[in-house]
Parts: structure tokens; sequence; C-alpha cells
């Protein structure tokens, strides 16, 4: 019988103090970027807005190799939703759900090694571990819709750059010492209204990451700009309004904006220990900030390798070796997406111990770390799964569909 968690705590101890006070930039993203007017600029690093630190995440779409078609006994083309049928070869009624030549993806920024723009919507990533791998379009972290790139360099301060600048970037640890004028990574505790609870360094709006950034709102028909620096906790106040609490103790309701009511994008949690969670504005009910004792630095990645484990079907039948999970994911780096209570999951498929079917909806993924969670939503974690491939030693391999998986256990 499993049991979930519904707080999600690092492992280290969170110490109460002023966040200036734990200045520490180990956790940053830092590097040399190159321009195509062959500029070198070398610093902290501001990626799209919300991706400061190690642990945050670069999305995008990648290319789905031909081999994993070629390699699948499924039919994809099968989706219940399709309402089609066929008689002699030919396809009457529905829509065509033929099997996709891409996927969602996303890597943290620990694993990087280096970054090529390589045209105007696509990157070529070479991670730590030498593998290379192209991203492409699908948000605003790759491509000509990149919001914002700052880079402090070392010598010049702040500059600001669009992704028609890069040639490319290359990543390298950041000294613990170095200051940043934006502030310091934004770090707390988020309670739902269910009163789950998650810990980890903070996005607000999918966009204010540091102490620096700005909460604004309107107080009694009157335009607030406050630091995030100086605020203590948030709390829910409406659908169209928040109670914030400044470390002096003054409590001010504001709204009128997209950070303090129901168009808000969402609250991230980034969690050193798996990944991240999103909420939306209707499920939060308070963040309280503090500081963390340690950072996420980038010797904590190690550039992901191959999934490895062993697949059991309903049968009691069990294979063994590389795993390549939802025919689309077989690294370490890669991400399984779920949704929980109301909040969405992007789990690193490395922090993965298990994951068991519990009914065509749903999965019971458990962490290395003994933490559970019940997840849906997703075609990782449910029917729409398009299979489960294990390759073996002996150069043999085995597709297990939705219906015949039972569970898969990672070796870490």
């Amino acid at each position: 019988m499993y049991k979930t968690y519904i707080k999600i705590i690092l492992t280290t101890v969170i110490v109460l103090i002023p966040a200036a006070l734990l200045a520490d930039s180990a956790g940053r993203i830092y590097g040399k970027i190159y321009t195509v007017d062959d500029e070198v600029y070398e610093g902290l690093i501001r990626w799209d807005r919300n991706e400061v630190s190690w642990g945050d995440v670069l999305n995008g779409n990648k290319e789905l190799p031909e081999k994993n078609r070629r390699q699948s006994k499924g039919d994809y083309r099968r989706n219940r939703s399709s309402g089609s049928i066929e008689i002699f070869g030919l396809k009457l009624g529905g829509s065509d759900h033929s099997w996709p030549d891409n996927a969602q993806s996303g890597i943290r920024f620990g694993h990087i090694k280096s970054l090529e723009a390589i045209d105007d919507d696509r990157a070529l990533l070479v991670l730590k571990s030498g593998m290379e791998i192209e991203l492409f379009g699908g948000s605003t972290d790759i491509g000509e819709d990149l919001r914002e790139l700052i880079i402090e360099d070392v010598n010049e301060g702040e500059i600001e750059l669009g992704w028609d600048d890069i040639d490319r970037v290359e990543f390298a640890p950041a000294k613990s010492d170095l200051k940043s004028r934006m502030g310091e990574r934004l770090f707390g505790t988020l309670t739902t209204r269910r009163g789950d609870e998650y810990t980890g360094f903070v996005c607000w709006d999918v966009d204010e990451v540091l102490t620096e950034d700005v909460l604004d709102g309107e107080e009694h028909g009157r335009n607030r700009k406050i630091e995030f620096g100086r605020i203590k906790s948030i709390e829910r106040y409406s659908s169209s309004g928040a109670i914030v609490i400044l470390n002096s103790g003054d409590e001010i309701i504001l709204k009128g904006t997209n950070d303090v009511d129901d168009s808000n994008r969402g609250i991230i949690i980034s969690d050193p220990g798996f990944g991240q969670v999103r909420i939306d504005w209707d499920e939060f009910k308070t963040l309280k900030f503090s500081s963390p004792s340690r950072q996420m630095t980038y010797d904590n990645f190690d550039g992901g390798r191959k999934l490895k484990g062993t697949v059991y079907t309903d049968e009691n039948d069990s294979y063994s070796g590389e795993v390549r999970w939802d025919n689309d994911e077989e690294n370490t780096w890669e991400i399984l997406d779920g949704e929980y209570r109301g909040v969405e999951f992007d789990i690193e498929m490395g922090f993965i111990k298990s994951i068991e079917k519990r009914s065509s909806r749903t999965s019971v993924v458990t962490l290395f770390d003994s933490r559970s969670f019940r997840l849906r939503g997703s075609n990782d974690v449910d029917a729409d799964n398009k299979g489960i491939f294990v390759f073996m030693e002996n150069g043999d391999y085995v597709e297990i569909t939705w219906d015949e998986f039972e569970k898969v256990e990672f070796t870490k």
C-alpha cells in the first residue's frame, strides 16, 4: 500500500534569517555568452526572465527519432477520442491520431555544458555527459520569442541580449561570494487551499524570481510596487486580491494586477529533490518566504545517463535493461509530467524509484527519497502512454503497452 506525501520539504534545514545574510550565488546560472558580433560577456545569467538557478528548467520541443516509430508495434491511432473505425483498410470518421514526430521536453540548466543558437527557433545543447540534443520552440525559452536574456557581466554590468544576438553560451560554476545586482533567489514554503505544502525556490507569476523584483498591485486606488525582498508572506485574499505582509509587520491588501489576482499565470516551486510544481491562483492559499541553508550548485548535476530498470507486466513477466518511457523519455535528465490535487508536477526521471499503474487514468510515482504522488492528466501516467520499451543486454527489446504494464522499478 502506497503512502501519499503531501508535504514536500527539502532534506536540508530551512533557516529563517534574512536572505541578505545568506547571499550565495553558487546556485545561480553563470557562464560566458558569445555573440554573433564576436563579443564575449561573462557573469550571472537571467534567462527568459524566470530562469536564474541551475535547478530551473529550459523548456522546448524535441524531435522523435524515426526508430521510435519503427520499433513500436502499438497503434497510437487507437486513441479513444478518435471515434473512427477501419474497414478493408479505409478509415471512416474521426481524426488522424498518427504517431507524433515531436514531443514536449525540458532539462534543468545544471545538466547543460553549452548551448548554441542554430536558427531562429532551435538550439543545440551539449550536456555534461557529452550527449547532444536539439530543442526547438514550444516555449519562450528558445528562439525569437525569448522574452529577455540578461547577463551581469563582471566588467560591464547588466547587458540585455536577444536570441538573434546569441552565437553560443558556455556554462560554468559561479563563485559563491559573487553578488548579483538583482538580488537573491526567492525561496519559501507554499501551502495550497487543500493543505498541501511545497518548499523550494520560488517563481511568482511565472516571472519574478529575485529579491529585487517587484510585486505590483493597487491599494485603495493607489499603485504599489513592493520589492520581494521586503515581503514576509503573501496570502490569497480572494479571486481578485492578496494580503501582503511585509518584514516590518505592515499588512497590505493589494488588487488589480496579475501579480495578486486570478489572472496570475502560476506560482512555481522548484524543489532540488525532484523538479518543480506549478500552482494556479485558485489552488493557492499562502506563501511564506524564508532562506535555504544551501544552494544547488552546477556540480550537483551530472548531465544525465540512460534510464535503467525492470518492467513488470500484469502476466507476472519482467524485463530488465535500458528503459524508454512513453516511447519518448530514455534519459535521467528528462521529465515526467502529471497532476495531483490541482498541482502540476514536472519530475526529473532520475529521481524516480518506481512508477506503478493504479488505473487507466492514474499512476503512483515514488521517488528515491520515499515521497509518493498519485498522478494523472498526462500520457506519462495514463492510458494514452505510447509504450514502455526495455532494451536488454542480449540486444533484444520488448514493448509493453499500458494495458499490459503493471510497474517499473528504476536503478539509481
